[in-house]
């Protein structure tokens, strides 16, 4: 907790107002917990002195921030128009098959995550993934696990 409180006092310097640096305190806690629990909102709050309820609200109105414990790896696989045209849906039912992840789940031994994002901004290369902060495109039915291998 002391490591989260000095990171944050010192991202708090960096603003005019101690509001303006939520954003990035939370995410400092996420990389911190894991995921946003409980400890993680109230930790901010009170760094901040900010209401829990505003640090939770804002928290959970971000796609960016987990709200539960997640794998190693984050998948996160776009399924807006061009990457379903260009085959998401069968490289959703894939990565079911070899890893029995359903999306919003986690792989049993934790290694992967999977979650289904509206748009990554690669229609022009679809169908498009990130793995953690890492960008893939072009996927298909080979090259997804010979990426997904390269995460351990």
């Amino acid at each position: 907790m002391v490591e989260l409180e000095k990171e944050i006092k010192e991202i708090v310097e960096r603003y005019p107002d101690r509001r303006a640096a939520l954003l990035p305190s939370l995410y400092v806690a996420q990389k911190h917990y894991g995921w946003l629990s409980q400890d993680a909102y109230e930790a901010v709050a009170e760094t901040l002195n900010l209401p829990k309820a505003t640090v939770k609200g804002v928290a959970t109105f971000y796609a960016m921030y987990k709200h539960k414990p997640m794998g190693r790896h984050l998948i996160q696989l776009c399924t807006n128009v061009a990457c379903m045209v260009m085959g998401a849906e069968r490289l959703i039912d894939l990565l079911k098959d070899r890893y029995g992840i359903e999306p919003g789940g986690t792989t049993e031994d934790g290694r992967f995550s999977l979650v289904i994002m509206e748009c990554i901004g690669a229609c022009d290369r679809a169908p498009a993934m990130l793995v953690n902060t890492d960008f893939h495109h072009s996927l298909n039915e080979n090259n997804i696990f010979e990426i997904l291998e390269n995460y351990k």
